[in-house]
């Protein structure tokens, strides 16, 4: 007797990797073992960039918060050690926001920490 052999779920099963290879050039978008292989690396790569934007982004708001410091009189460390110690719960993503958009106001908020 022939053995038993669930077609439907092996069917889907790589009916679904094909869908996340949509959009891909050439040979991986359509070749099985390509495309499960492109698909693959493409899930890690996304998992670990989602970790690694958090540290871009961070590292943009120290940039921001640095130069509009600067143009008041002061570092960065200095200025968020001051920050820190007056007691002003802004973080890292607002004040750069401030510094960007907003220079009056984060001009303020050196004033108020010196």
């Amino acid at each position: 007797m022939p053995r038993s052999v669930n077609h439907v779920a092996s069917r889907a099963r790589r009916k679904r990797l094909m869908q996340l290879s949509k959009g891909y050039y050439g040979r991986r978008k359509n070749v099985w073992t390509v495309a499960k292989n492109a698909v693959e690396k493409g899930l890690q790569y996304s998992y670990r960039d989602r970790r690694n934007k958090k540290r871009t982004f961070r590292a943009l708001w120290i940039a921001r918060i640095n130069a509009g410091a600067r143009a008041n009189g002061m570092s960065y460390s200095v200025f968020m050690g001051k920050v820190k110690a007056s007691g002003i719960e802004l973080n890292r993503k607002v004040l750069a926001d401030l510094a960007m958009n907003h220079p009056e106001a984060f001009k303020a908020i050196v004033a108020k920490v010196k």
